[in-house]
C-alpha cells in the first residue's frame, strides 16, 4: 500500500483498472516482483502497481486461512491476514450461532470481515463494525467480492458507541496486538475484556473471542468457555453468554467438529509408564480436560503430576489424544540417545517436548540421525526425573 494515503491506494484496486492489474499479478512470485513491477510501471501508475503487488502477496499468504478460492477474490491488510480468524473456525462458530436460533449478529471489531463472511454464509444478517477506515473499507469490499453485501452492513465506528439492542446476538473480537506486538493482559485488549463482558451480559446471546492462553480464573462466572483447535493447532478460546452453559468448559477439535465437555473430574493420578503414551490435543490441555481423556483409557494416568502426557497399558483409539507406542525409556543424555538411534538406524527423528528446556532442533543436530527408519522421541519428565521416551505413532 501507499504509505502516504493507504485508503486511496486501496480504493484504486477496486477500479476496473485495479482489478485488471490484480488479475495480471495474481501468481507473481516474490523473486519476480522487481522485474514485474518494472515492466508494469510502463503501463500503469507506479502507486497502483505497488498496491497490486502488495495485495497479491497478501492474498498468497491468506490462502492458508481462507482457501485459494476465497483468498483469490478477497482483499487484505497485513494486520488483517495476521489477526483474522481461520475460515474453518469462523464457520464452526457461525454454525453454533445458527443452531442457537440467531438470525442477526452485531460483529464488533470485525477486522477485514472473516467472521462476518462466515455468519452471512450461515444465513445470518450481520452488522460489522470497525473504527479503522481502511479496515472497514476492506471488510466492505470483501462482502461485495463474495456476493454477501446484502447480508453484511459494514460501519466505520467506535464499537463502544454502537447500539446493539436490535440484534439477536453480539460477537466481539477485541484487538490483541499493540504497537509492541501481542498483548497478554485482557484489560489491554482494544476494547478491554471488561467492556466486552459488560456488552455480552447486556445482549440476549454473545460470544467473545479471546486468546487461548487466558487463565481460567479470569473467565466470568456467567460464561461458558470453549477452546478450539484446527488440525491440532489451538486457534482461540471463546466465551459464550446466554447459552444456558454458564460455568461449562469444553474443547472442540476441527475438522469434525468433535467436542469434549468437562465433567469437573479431579486430576489423574501419576502412575508408572505403560506401553502407550497419549498426547492430548492442545485444546484439551488448554481447557484443563486431560482428566476426561484419561478416564476413557483403561488405567490411564499421568507420567508426572505437572506434565500433560497420559500413559496406559492398552491401546484405545479416540479423537482427543494421539497415541504412541513407547519402546524405550532412558534418563536424559544426548550420548545415550545417539547410540540408541544409531543402533535402530533411525534417520527421521520427530522430537517432542513437554517439561524440557532442550530445543528440538538443537537435539536433532547433536544426535545426527541416519538410517532408513523413523522414530519419535519425547523430552519430558517421568515422576520428576528428566527422561527421554522413544517410540512411534500407534496404529489408528
Amino acid at each position: 500500500m501507499n504509505d502516504l494515503d493507504p485508503l486511496s491506494s486501496f480504493a484504486s484496486l477496486l477500479t476496473d483498472q485495479g482489478r485488471a492489474l490484480l488479475d495480471e499479478v495474481r501468481d507473481t512470485e516474490p523473486a519476480q516482483e522487481l522485474a514485474v513491477a518494472t515492466r508494469l510501471r510502463r503501463e500503469y501508475p507506479v502507486g497502483l502497481v505497488s498496491a497490486a503487488l502488495g495485495q497479491a502477496r497478501l492474498r498468497q499468504r491468506a490462502v492458508v486461512k481462507f482457501g485459494a478460492a476465497d483468498a483469490g477474490r478477497m482483499y487484505f491488510t497485513p494486520n488483517g491476514v495476521e489477526q483474522s480468524t481461520r475460515a474453518s473456525v469462523a464457520a464452526y462458530r457461525a454454525r453454533r450461532f445458527q443452531e442457537l436460533g440467531v438470525r442477526s449478529v452485531a460483529d464488533l471489531c470485525c477486522g477485514i470481515g472473516g467472521d462476518a463472511i462466515a455468519l452471512a454464509r450461515a444465513g445470518i444478517r450481520v452488522l460489522a463494525v470497525d473504527r479503522d477506515p481502511l479496515t472497514a473499507a476492506v471488510a466492505r469490499a470483501n462482502a461485495d467480492a463474495l456476493g454477501l453485501g446484502e447480508l453484511i452492513e459494514v460501519r466505520e465506528a467506535d464499537v463502544t458507541e454502537v447500539a446493539t439492542a436490535a440484534y439477536d446476538a453480539v460477537f466481539v473480537d477485541p484487538a490483541r496486538r499493540g504497537g509492541r506486538g501481542r498483548v497478554f493482559d485482557p484489560e489491554a485488549y482494544s476494547p478491554p475484556l471488561s467492556w466486552a463482558v459488560r456488552t455480552a451480559l447486556e445482549a440476549p446471546l454473545a460470544a467473545l473471542k479471546i486468546a487461548p492462553g487466558i487463565p481460567h480464573e479470569t473467565v466470568p462466572a456467567e460464561a461458558g468457555a470453549e477452546w478450539i483447535s484446527d488440525s491440532g493447532d489451538v486457534k482461540e478460546a471463546v466465551l459464550w453468554f446466554g447459552t444456558g452453559e454458564a460455568g461449562s468448559v469444553r474443547a472442540t477439535l476441527l475438522p469434525g467438529p468433535r467436542t469434549l465437555v468437562g465433567r469437573g473430574l479431579p486430576d489423574p493420578q501419576v502412575r508408572p509408564l505403560g506401553r502407550y503414551l497419549y498426547e492430548p490435543d492442545g485444546a484439551v490441555i488448554r481447557a484443563h480436560l486431560v482428566a476426561e481423556v484419561a478416564e476413557e483409557l483403561d488405567g490411564g494416568g499421568l507420567i508426572d503430576e505437572t506434565i500433560a502426557y497420559i500413559t496406559a497399558d492398552s491401546l484405545k483409539a479416540g479423537p482427543y489424544a494421539t497415541a504412541y507406542e513407547i519402546t524405550d525409556q532412558l534418563p536424559f543424555g544426548v550420548k545415550k540417545l545417539k547410540a540408541l538411534l544409531r543402533e535402530r538406524e533411525v534417520g527421521v527423528l520427530t522430537v517432542k517436548k513437554r517439561g524440557s528446556a532442550v530445543e528440538p532442533e538443537e537435539l536433532r543436530r547433536k544426535v545426527k540421525p541416519q538410517g532408513p527408519n523413523s522414530a519419535t522421541v519425547f523430552l519430558t519428565r517421568v515422576k520428576g526425573a528428566p527422561t527421554m521416551l522413544l517410540g512411534h505413532p500407534a496404529p489408528a
